[in-house]
């Protein structure tokens, strides 16, 4: 079980990036295996902001578009978004008492970090360095194995 970020799902999805070949091909693998895999809705409305964004994504796409590839995502019998339970108010301040300097930007991968915390899985698939923050976050970037 694991968690996957935002920036393997950009980088999967648009071929510009010399990371998008590795990405993609995890993605697939990903798709296809029969073990659980998982994101949460922020990381999957995130990808729609960066992808639409004309700032931000060297070729926009539409907000149709990206959640085509939200919809193929949540097609795989494997892939689950993860929620908010009612331990989530608690799990969250111990998360909080943990982290002291959880702020600001950090405040997006925090809410990821307490997801996971939340329903027992500790591994992310990331190149995002900030998660190394949480101590009961075990970092993958799966272009640096």
């Amino acid at each position: 079980m694991f968690v996957v970020d935002t920036n393997l799902l950009i980088y999967a999805a648009d071929r510009s990036f010399e990371e998008h070949e590795p990405c993609r091909g995890l993605l697939e693998q990903w798709l296809g295996q029969a073990s659980a895999w998982y994101s949460t809705w922020g990381i999957l409305y995130e990808f729609v902001r960066v992808t639409t964004h004309r700032r931000v994504f060297r070729s926009p796409w539409s907000a149709v578009q990206a959640w085509a590839f939200v919809d193929a995502l949540l097609a795989s019998p494997s892939f689950s978004v993860l929620v908010e339970t009612e331990r989530h108010p608690v799990v969250a301040r111990s998360v909080l008492d943990e982290v002291p300097d959880l702020r600001g930007n950090l405040v997006h991968d925090g809410h990821t970090a307490v997801l996971m915390r939340e329903h027992g899985i500790r591994t992310i698939y990331t190149r995002d360095t900030d998660f190394h923050r949480f101590p009961f976050v075990e970092v993958r970037d799966p272009l640096r194995q």
